[in-house]
């Protein structure tokens, strides 16, 4: 952490939306691979983030009121909450709720 950009910090937890695409078709881009027990321990933090942290909980709701579903909003805010602990390792800052 801290030496990765925001997509390739994504992509090894496993929660980069990665194409299906082929010719003309465009598919689903599903969340897959990665580090699974990072994952699993990104997917509760996030949980508890939008429930509890003022920045992700307002970019959940506003997820959701784009129509976007829950499952899909959450990966969206496990992606956030990844690249900003990767900024502020890269930086050497502690937590700030401004962060946005």
């Amino acid at each position: 952490m801290g030496k990765l950009n925001r997509r390739e910090i994504s992509a090894l937890t496993g929660v980069a939306p990665l194409n299906r695409d082929s010719g003309k078709m465009r598919g689903k881009r599903p969340t897959f691979g990665g580090r699974a027990g990072i994952r699993a321990t990104l997917y509760m933090a996030a949980l508890v983030a939008t429930q509890f942290n003022p920045a992700i909980k307002m970019f959940y709701q506003r997820l959701l009121a784009a129509g976007k579903s829950k499952k899909l909003a959450l990966v969206a805010c496990m992606c956030k909450l990844i690249t900003i602990l990767n900024a502020m390792v890269r930086k050497g800052e502690k937590w700030d709720a401004s962060f946005k």
